[in-house]
């Protein structure tokens, strides 16, 4: 029996996570996956209500759950980086959640503004390090960290002889990845510039309502999430894309062990916006419903 923590968050953050754990819960019965799920009001109404934005007691119950599933943060009465800081950047450092892990795949059907480039051009992995550098406010970073960085990166590789490995900076990443974003399998970078390369990423591979990420550390809890906010204006009115947080939600699943229902998953994600019947990724242009896309894509399991 899994236990699964759930923090919907904030704006459109409650109805993306309704649909990501309707798929979640489809794909789990049919692989006979028993699961308990535990919801935490954690957010802003919470911190205007109380002045709380992540008790210690909550933080200490979320490192006992097997995986955390959190739909969005953020809310037009709260100061900007209050909340961002004191839950998402507090989890991801009280639970050394050192990994980053973003997909940037294109699937079939969806636009992307690079020129003749389609889903077999646009296919890797960004390893982004999650805990440290200047997110963490740790100076001097940029001359030591990034030097300690390469050559540990050397060191390791030297025990992965198949894996090719090549060094480039990050400026001219932005510009390969734009140009020749197929040259890519697996990017690893530290936590400021993938904080940059992984929104371009998210660009190249349709836009913020495709991009799923997870925040892992291998010997702990993780937590998946989509990387798109928490959009206030379309709070509650149903138009939302839960497309990403359905992804989140399959990386939820392989990181749980069920790489089959995971593939089911991305395969019915995939199916779905490659028949055409999504009209536009934007909120209330889909010609569907946020409710009615979950449906979707739980029926194509």
């Amino acid at each position: 029996m899994y236990k699964i923590g759930l923090i919907p968050g904030d704006g459109i953050g409650p109805e993306v996570t309704r649909e990501a754990m309707k798929v979640f819960g489809a794909a789990a019965e049919q692989a006979g996956i028993q699961y308990e799920t535990v919801e935490y009001d954690v957010g802003g109404d919470r911190y205007l209500a109380t002045g709380e934005v992540l008790p210690d007691s909550v933080l200490e119950e979320l490192r006992g759950l097997d995986a955390i599933y959190l739909g969005a943060i953020g809310h037009p009465d709260v100061k900007p980086g209050i909340l961002e800081k004191g839950i998402l950047l507090k989890v991801r450092f009280e639970l050394d959640l050192y990994i980053n892990l973003r997909p940037v795949k294109l699937y079939p059907g969806v636009p992307t503004p690079l020129k003749d480039k389609g889903p077999e051009e646009i296919d890797f992995i960004i390893v982004r390090e999650n805990t440290e550098g200047l997110y963490a406010g740790i100076a001097n970073v940029l001359t030591y960290a990034h030097d300690l960085w390469r050559r540990v990166f050397d060191e390791v590789g030297e025990d992965y002889p198949d894996i090719k490995k090549e060094y480039a900076f990050v400026d001219a990443t932005t510009m390969w990845m734009v140009k020749n974003p197929e040259w890519f399998d697996v990017i690893v970078t530290c936590n400021m510039f993938g904080d940059i390369i992984t929104d371009l990423g998210a660009m190249i591979q349709g836009g913020m309502g495709v991009a799923a990420s997870g925040n892992l550390n291998p010997e702990s809890v993780a937590m998946f999430e989509p990387i798109h906010g928490s959009a206030p204006r379309y709070t509650g009115k149903n138009q939302i894309n839960p497309i990403a947080a359905i992804g989140a939600a399959g990386m939820m699943l392989d990181h749980l062990g069920y790489a089959e229902a995971a593939t089911k998953v991305e395969k019915s994600i995939s199916d779905l916006l490659a028949s055409g019947k999504i009209k536009d990724l934007g909120a209330g242009r889909m010609g569907y419903t946020t409710e009615e896309v979950g449906d979707l894509v739980a029926e194509g399991l």
